[in-house]
């Protein structure tokens, strides 16, 4: 997605979530301040270069324990939306990307990164103190930010993790993405915050972003190269 279209998502989200533009300006330049001062950076060339004609993105939701329980995934790139990576760790599935505004459960985003996991940080208002405390422990980092995309800060579209995951499949030129544990429904994954010890119905403001992140996968199917599919447990 082109700066031109994400725009117009953009301002509609903003006007309806009330987020702060200039917040969200100076959340991506203290990314790319801190990914020069540490020099973890990747460019997205890097991730390009392991990159599988399928793809599989799971988000957190409901459906994914299943889905995780009774499918095989070896025939493709993982990207695990935040949250579900802890999922795909339990079941010793490493991810081959992780793409997050670090708050999940940094210990296993850390953990995957470690044993070889990229990991694409998103900028955003609201987690600047969360971008300068864990952003300098990890390594292999692709940055990105819901603003004008900077030189190594891209934005490739998408607002919520698992969207946002869909979008770089799709920017990082997959054939076919299969979205796994993507549901929209009345309750929210247990792996969605590192809070929730069990599924748990929607509250407002999630209700908003499951909105936004529909719409926005909509535009995708339609607009977009790779072929989008539903994974139902």
């Amino acid at each position: 997605m082109i700066w031109k279209e994400w725009k117009k998502f953009y301002t509609q989200i903003v006007a309806e979530m009330g987020f702060d533009i200039e917040k969200d300006r100076e959340a991506a330049l203290i990314l790319r301040e801190l990914l020069v001062e540490k020099g973890n950076y990747v460019l997205v060339e890097d991730l390009k270069k392991s990159m599988k004609n399928r793809v599989y993105v799971f988000g957190a939701g409901p459906s994914l324990e299943e889905a995780l329980s009774t499918h095989i995934f070896s025939d493709g790139t993982l990207i695990a939306a935040d949250g579900a990576t802890s999922a795909l760790l339990e079941r010793e599935i490493l991810a081959d990307i992780i793409v997050t505004d670090l708050d999940g459960r940094f210990d296993d985003i850390k953990k995957a990164n470690k044993l070889g996991t990229y990991v694409v940080v998103h900028a955003h208002g609201d987690n600047i103190e969360r971008l300068k405390e864990y952003v300098p422990q990890l390594k292999n980092v692709l940055g990105t930010c819901q603003t004008k995309p900077l030189d190594i800060v891209y934005n490739f579209g998408g607002f919520t993790d698992g969207d946002r995951a869909v979008f770089l499949a799709e920017s990082l030129g997959a054939e076919e993405v299969i979205l796994v544990g993507f549901d929209f429904g009345n309750r929210v994954g247990k792996w969605s915050k590192p809070h929730l010890k069990k599924h748990t119905p929607i509250w407002e403001s999630k209700k908003k972003k499951f909105h936004f992140a529909m719409q926005l996968l909509k535009w995708l199917e339609e607009n977009g190269n790779a072929k989008i599919e539903y994974l139902r447990a």
